[in-house]
């Protein structure tokens, strides 16, 4: 009989401890989401195209903000470009796609819902379907070789979009490499 009083209690604190670990799990993915709400920084907006006139202007070279770990390690390259963002990340740094700051935020909660509202306004007929916001993050054996993002919109957006990527990127080195 005490073996079985004991299997019992076995089970009933592994259920509470599954329970409070899932917990845990909830609260750090707020704790998470609302460091990277606060993690966001003004990125300059590059001036709008001129109208080209007769003799042609010089090109203007992208705005380079450099993404680093709170410790200074330099993980990417944002580049802006017009309306084109490239995220370039440091050669040999293994950033893994397939993680959850990827999926699940990057891609789930930021990306994804730009382009479907942008959809929505191309469906509406009140954006063209080539000023619509599109991204790509392009991979080489699971590792990204770099993240593309044309039409991103306005500053507001591009202030966004910097803030979720550097997060992003923090939390896979951090995984990976370690804080």
């Amino acid at each position: 009989m005490r073996l079985a009083d004991a299997k019992a209690y076995l089970e009933r604190r592994l259920s509470e401890l599954e329970k409070e670990a899932s917990s845990l799990r909830s609260l750090a993915d707020v704790v998470d989401q609302m460091l990277a709400e606060k993690s966001f920084k003004r990125v300059e907006m590059p001036p709008p195209a001129k109208t080209r006139t007769s003799e042609p202007s010089p090109t203007q070279p992208p705005l380079r903000t450099p993404l680093s770990t709170t410790k200074g390690v330099h993980l990417a390259d944002l580049l802006v470009e017009g309306k084109m963002i490239t995220v370039l990340p440091v050669s040999g740094l293994k950033l893994e796609a397939d993680t959850p700051p990827v999926n699940a935020f990057l891609a789930a909660k930021v990306l994804e819902p730009m382009k479907k509202k942008d959809q929505d306004l191309v469906q509406s007929g009140k954006l063209a379907q080539n000023e619509a916001f599109s991204y790509e993050i392009a991979t080489d054996d699971g590792i990204i070789r770099e993240i593309r993002i044309e039409n991103f919109g306005d500053e507001k957006r591009l202030m966004e979009l910097n803030g979720a990527i550097k997060w992003t990127l923090r939390r896979i080195y951090e995984r990976t490499v370690g804080s």
